[in-house]
């Protein structure tokens, strides 16, 4: 048995699948061997197996993909994109309906006027509406199946990698507002509403991992430790930290500004 951890087989597997038919390389050998042409003996050829060919004779399909799947794009309040050519002007472009309408905002209009909706996440939204681009709404759907995807964001996007955790369980929201309220009450951030919904943990090896340096380290290797932790976006909820371990943080701010200002009244 072989145990295979690398991202690397993923793209194997993916492009393995995908890389198309096989293909030989072939010489065609005349009688005349004084006068040999490499160039015309040599032919790039694909390869097909008898049972390719029979199936590419009678015209069966090759391929085929079922069901649909339609991405779905989602974006943090008044951070749509917008789409003009270079020769448009300003004013003109911020006429455009698109600038303030898109199909996340339009989800929320659909909860709005159809009650079933209310009842389907973002991502389940395709099975039973179908998005009009011209109109930029989303209707019922009369035919079909299709299934949803919502687009990958990475972590370091913040807010927006939260916004997405969110729409995989919120069901029927009418604004954004609506997707941050858990339990009836209204958080500031879609982070904090993770937090709510216990999707994120509550950062207690951070807070534990500051006190237990603290005994050993200096109030400048402290500062160092919490920066680091900021830049790997490993904490859910940095200012939670903070509150909890500034008083660690904090030590011997005092003793260098009393050294710097020559000021031990300070």
């Amino acid at each position: 048995m072989e145990w295979c951890s690398q991202s690397t087989s993923i793209k194997y597997l993916f492009k393995y699948i995908n890389k198309g038919s096989d293909r030989i390389s072939a010489i065609i050998q005349g009688h005349d061997r004084n006068n040999i042409d490499e160039i015309k003996q040599y032919l790039d050829c694909r390869y097909i197996s008898p049972s390719e060919a029979c199936w590419r004779i009678f015209s069966y399909s090759i391929h085929g993909r079922k069901p649909a799947v339609e991405r779905l794009y989602f974006h943090m309040e008044g951070e749509n994109s917008v789409y003009y050519k270079d020769y448009e002007q300003v004013g003109d472009v911020l006429l455009k309906p698109s600038v303030t309408e898109s199909m996340f905002t339009a989800w929320f209009e659909a909860n709005k006027t159809y009650e079933e909706a209310r009842l389907l996440t973002y991502g389940d939204f395709v099975s039973k509406f179908v998005y009009h681009k011209r109109s930029r709404s989303w209707k019922p759907r009369k035919r079909g199946y299709t299934i949803g995807r919502l687009i990958w964001v990475p972590q370091s996007t913040g807010e927006l990698f939260y916004l997405r955790m969110m729409l995989t369980v919120k069901k029927g929201p009418l604004c954004y507002q609506d997707i941050k309220t858990v339990d009836g009450k209204k958080l500031k951030t879609f982070r904090d509403a993770c937090f709510a919904m216990g999707f994120l943990q509550d950062d207690r090896e951070f807070i534990e991992a500051i006190k237990e340096a603290h005994q050993w380290g200096s109030g400048h290797f402290l500062r160092k430790l919490y920066v680091t932790m900021l830049l790997s976006s490993s904490m859910n909820r940095p200012e939670h930290v903070w509150r909890k371990t500034w008083m660690y943080l904090s030590d011997g701010i005092l003793y260098d500004q009393r050294v710097f200002a020559r000021d031990q009244g300070i």
